[in-house]
């Protein structure tokens, strides 16, 4: 059974920074892309950073430069260091497995599967 457990989310002020972690079982971990994704109120579901099994990492546009993600095969784990969070970035973060490489890292389709999410909440 796969599991996907997110932790590290939490309410900072405008400026702050949070590190997201999920930690994966139940399925051959190394084989699959991971990624984060995040879902606002009113807003759609949409891919946040991704990370292929070979370690190569795509981000969404507006977050190049201030998240982070990385992944460690022994711990089974994906991480997400989010730097200068804004209130616009305020949302439910879910960590998903993907099945796909990187062009469709992002794409909120291509997740398999997913935990509870973790809730980022940045105030102003």
């Amino acid at each position: 059974q796969v599991q996907l457990v997110e932790s590290g989310g939490g309410s900072v002020q405008s400026g702050g920074s949070l590190r997201l972690s999920c930690v994966a079982s139940g399925y051959p971990y190394n084989l699959y892309s991971m990624g984060w994704f995040r879902r606002a109120p009113g807003k759609e579901h949409g891919g946040v950073a991704g990370i292929t099994s070979g370690g190569t990492t795509k981000y969404a546009e507006s977050l190049k430069g201030k998240f982070t993600i990385t992944r460690n095969k022994a711990k089974k784990a994906i991480y997400m260091q989010m730097n200068s969070l804004k209130p616009e970035n305020t949302a439910m973060y879910y960590c998903e497995r993907v099945n796909s490489g990187w062009s469709s890292l992002l794409d909120p389709d291509r997740g398999d599967d997913w935990g509870q999410g973790t809730q980022v909440t940045v105030s102003s």
